[in-house]
């Protein structure tokens, strides 16, 4: 289990460096549109057309990429400052409760999200704005993950066994 934990906490930083590629690439894109904008020359373009909407969709990438490798990380938002003042056992049952229940939220999420991604590729749905894309590839990177997502939550839960009976001490905001 170690090993798989090892892995899988490999392949979402190579997740989470591809957000940081898409982050790079996104702004290569606005920063050509802007010129494109700005700069008269007569055989470019005035602009990239759709540049706004392949922005909006890339911001979405990104916090899908990067959303796993936060979770394990013990990046995402928290509020723990009750955890840290009561008693240490207590906290640590506090702290399998909330995985459990972020662990319930995510698998339905993910449920969820496949359902819709399946139901809008059965239907040919189309995204229709500057672009014309499918919905469903808006749609499936949700399902994925949030796989991805009730996994991390499972090897928190299993690290938080195997570790000291109190709080988490990760990403700690008040001491």
């Amino acid at each position: 289990m170690d090993r798989l934990s090892l892995l899988f906490g490999r392949f979402i930083e190579a997740l989470a460096a591809f957000g940081c590629a898409l982050l790079f690439a996104m702004m290569l894109i606005i920063v050509g549109d802007v010129l494109l904008r700005d700069l008269a020359i007569s055989f470019l373009p005035k602009g990239l057309a759709w540049s706004n909407e392949v922005s909006e969709l890339t911001l979405y990438l990104i916090t899908m990429c990067v959303a796993p490798w936060l979770l394990r990380q013990g990046q995402h938002i928290r509020v723990d400052i009750v955890l840290q003042v009561i008693p240490a056992k207590l906290a640590w049952y506090l702290e399998w409760l909330g995985d459990l229940i972020g662990f319930l939220c995510c698998f339905t999420i993910m449920v969820f999200s496949f359902k819709a991604s399946l139901s809008s590729y059965q239907s040919g749905a189309l995204s229709i704005k500057t672009l014309v894309t499918p919905e469903w590839w808006s749609l499936a990177p949700l399902s994925f993950v949030f796989m991805l997502l009730s996994m991390e939550m499972i090897f928190r839960m299993r690290r938080l066994y195997q570790g000291p009976r109190g709080p988490r001490h990760d990403a700690v905001s008040a001491s």
